[in-house]
């Protein structure tokens, strides 16, 4: 790993979730070395992971050709060909990356400041345990979320919610993520409207004392109200009771890295994923 341009504090923290990436796919994937790179390969149903740098590697930089034999590899499995990485962690991948065709996105990575004041919770906010009858709408809502992105209010809602809950109930996506939960390997929180519907939801995925925020999302009818804060400050109040020292996430864009800004999350460095052209 070569860390550039940052100072001892932020390398050490930058080699901490470089570590983490490393480790929270190994729960439900094998890893396939290809030298520089890691491929990983879920071992049955739910996310299809991808590949990535390998850690500890200490011989040449990742190379074009490198980035071809596991996108190759990937073809063979029938696997998405994507990689995800920390810009900062490994400076050259993203031309290697892009050599090849693919096309990079940029997120600010966020790590929470641990001396931030406890975040205000809601009475209609609360984690989810994984048989409960909800969890299915919560599941559901950050997926309406990403397909319309943006922080203004949107099209998608109740009814739409409704029907893609339905969708998921007895899905092996929503087998799997229950069976996380009931490992301790997934935290899932929801805000609820007044009906009980899940309007908001998040997760964390904790490893060790290091801890994620990812696929938070509102639902586009319900946002302005808050609901993605609120569902933020639930899940890093269950990561700090669980002994969280690093809390951290990727945030969509800019403007959503300027919300989390405002309660004690701050930039250290730029989240890449690279994918083929749509």
């Amino acid at each position: 790993m070569h860390f550039t341009d940052t100072d001892p504090d932020t390398a050490r923290l930058l080699d901490r979730i470089e570590r983490y990436y490393d480790a929270v796919p190994r729960s439900s994937a094998r890893a396939e070395d290809f030298g520089p790179l890691t491929l990983f390969v879920q071992t049955g149903s739910g996310w299809p992971f991808y590949g990535r740098p390998a850690v500890d590697h200490d011989g040449p930089a990742a190379t074009a050709a490198d980035v071809e034999r596991v996108r190759a590899r990937q073809r063979e499995l029938g696997l998405p060909e994507a990689f995800e990485w920390v810009a900062e962690n490994a400076p050259g991948l993203r031309a290697a990356v892009e050599a090849t065709g693919l096309t990079v996105q940029a997120y600010p990575l966020m790590v929470l400041d641990p001396a931030a004041p406890e975040l205000p919770t809601r009475p209609d906010v609360r984690l989810l345990d994984p048989d409960a009858p909800e969890l299915a709408g919560a599941i559901a809502v950050p997926r309406l979320a990403f397909a319309e992105p943006g922080t203004t209010v949107g099209t998608a809602g109740a009814t739409e919610l409704a029907a893609l809950a339905e969708k998921l109930t007895g899905d092996p996506a929503l087998t799997r993520i229950a069976d996380r939960m009931r490992a301790g390997l997934t935290v899932t929180a929801a805000a609820f409207a007044p009906d009980g519907t899940a309007v908001c939801s998040g997760m964390h995925q904790p490893v060790g004392e290091v801890t994620e925020l990812v696929g938070i999302g509102t639902l586009p009818t319900a946002r302005r109200q808050g609901l993605g804060l609120a569902v933020t400050a639930c899940l890093v109040a269950d990561a700090r009771a669980r002994g969280a020292g690093t809390v951290f996430l990727s945030a969509g864009d800019e403007d959503v890295a300027r919300i989390y800004g405002r309660v004690g999350f701050r930039r250290i460095a730029t989240a890449l994923i690279a994918e083929p052209a749509a």
